[in-house]
């Protein structure tokens, strides 16, 4: 594989990630207007809402099994378009089963599509030997504060979700098909013997099947992964869910304030996905993942504790720069556990990503009702730090990349 074949593959990639960023964010933002168009009861609104996501795990589980068989490259090609249609229909049906198949079809391709751009990061990330895979998730954040941007911009307006949906679905839809076009697989584990044979490579169509290369998939060895990522989203889930109403209603801000927090985090967190791979080459992964824990545990304490809006502000912005480096990481650090078996333990890995956005929101809300939302934010707090516990399996310190997953001399391609 070139270098320049590496970098187009890179620069893709970023794109597909970022396209995905502006459609999550599209949908997840006009949630009420949706509610409106279809008139979804608020009764029913949390069926559909948690749907999605247990549609999305099952599309990673299918994920494992179809790359068996084709290559990641192929099921991204396919399932981002399907996202962007899906998002279409959503916003240009009328009746109550038409929502209902769109947001069905929508998370089954988000979860197909979420585990297979994951698992051409985690191969190009081992074909460059060097950490990137922080910017990809960087690439996302910058398509979700787009997102957010444009449905701000529908709602002020007071567009249909149709007009709304309609002309970024035009753009995007071509962009990503193009852009598929350059989709690579790290294949190149460890070069190409004498024969011109893989030597360290998966044998599977993605690359990343078979044992060869690292120890068989086990869950046993995968499970602290798995309960990192479901941590960080029930983390990551209080804040989008609970980050205004916590301001408004407990530290008493106005209505315009209350809405600064989340995009505040979202800021936060792209600029330290923005610099996350430079701090993991310097200092290793566990290193960086121990900092993010302790700085995010840090934001939910100064949460649980501020006497006022701007001190709640100051956690929420901790909060960004601490959670953004866990899952990016995490997906990486499967990668290194399982170099021969990347491909599915990433698909297994991506269904702790729906456990930790299905547990987040319902557990803090729950706990604020029974007891206080103060001490509601001290429960995502341990967890994070519970991280701390598991911090070794991202690997031996400083967190390189280990037998199988880098390549004997490394050339810079940008």
């Amino acid at each position: 594989m070139t270098d320049a074949g590496l970098r187009h593959g890179r620069a893709s990639l970023g794109l597909s990630f970022g396209v995905q960023g502006v459609a999550f964010a599209l949908l997840v933002t006009r949630i009420p207007a949706i509610q409106d168009q279809y008139g979804i009861s608020d009764g029913l609104l949390p069926v559909f809402l948690a749907a999605v996501p247990i549609l999305a795990g099952a599309g990673s589980v299918a994920t494992e099994k179809v790359v068996a068989r084709v290559r990641p490259s192929v099921v991204l090609r396919w399932a981002q378009p399907l996202v962007l249609l899906a998002l279409l229909g959503v916003g240009s049906g009328r009746e109550l089963w038409h929502v209902a198949v769109a947001l069905g079809v929508f998370g089954l391709a988000v979860g197909a599509l979420d585990a297979s751009m994951n698992m051409l990061g985690v191969s190009l990330q081992r074909a460059y030997g060097r950490s990137i895979m922080t910017g990809f998730h960087a690439a996302f954040s910058l398509g979700g504060i787009a997102g957010a941007s444009l449905a701000w911009a529908g709602a002020r307006w007071e567009l249909s979700l149709l007009a709304s949906y309609l002309p970024v679905v035009a753009v995007l839809l071509p962009a990503a098909l193009v852009g598929s076009r350059w989709y690579t697989e790290g294949k190149g584990v460890a070069g190409k013997g004498a024969e011109g044979t893989q030597v360290g490579a998966g044998a599977g169509a993605g690359g990343g099947s078979g044992s060869a290369g690292g120890a068989a998939l086990s869950f046993k060895l995968l499970l602290p992964l798995c309960l990192i990522m479901t941590f960080a989203y029930i983390g990551d889930s209080t804040v989008s869910n609970w980050s205004a109403k916590y301001l408004q209603d407990v530290l008493g801000s106005s209505e315009q304030l209350a809405t600064v927090p989340y995009n505040v985090y979202m800021v936060t967190t792209l600029l330290g996905r923005a610099v996350g791979d430079l701090g993991v080459r310097r200092f290793g992964a566990v290193a960086v993942v121990r900092g993010g824990s302790l700085l995010a545990a840090g934001g939910f304490a100064v949460v649980a504790v501020a006497p006022g809006a701007w001190v709640g502000m100051l956690g929420f912005t901790m909060l960004g720069f601490g959670l953004c480096v866990i899952v990016p990481q995490t997906f990486a650090a499967a990668g290194r556990m399982f170099p021969g078996d990347s491909d599915a333990a990433v698909a297994r890995l991506n269904i702790f990503n729906y456990v930790g956005f299905l547990v987040g929101s319902p557990l803090v809300g729950a706990l604020g009702d029974a007891w206080s939302y103060r001490g509601a934010m001290l429960v995502p707090m341990v967890l994070v730090l519970a991280t701390l516990v598991y911090a070794r399996a991202f690997g031996p310190e400083p967190a390189r990349y280990g037998g199988g997953h880098e390549r004997p001399r490394t050339a810079d391609v940008g």
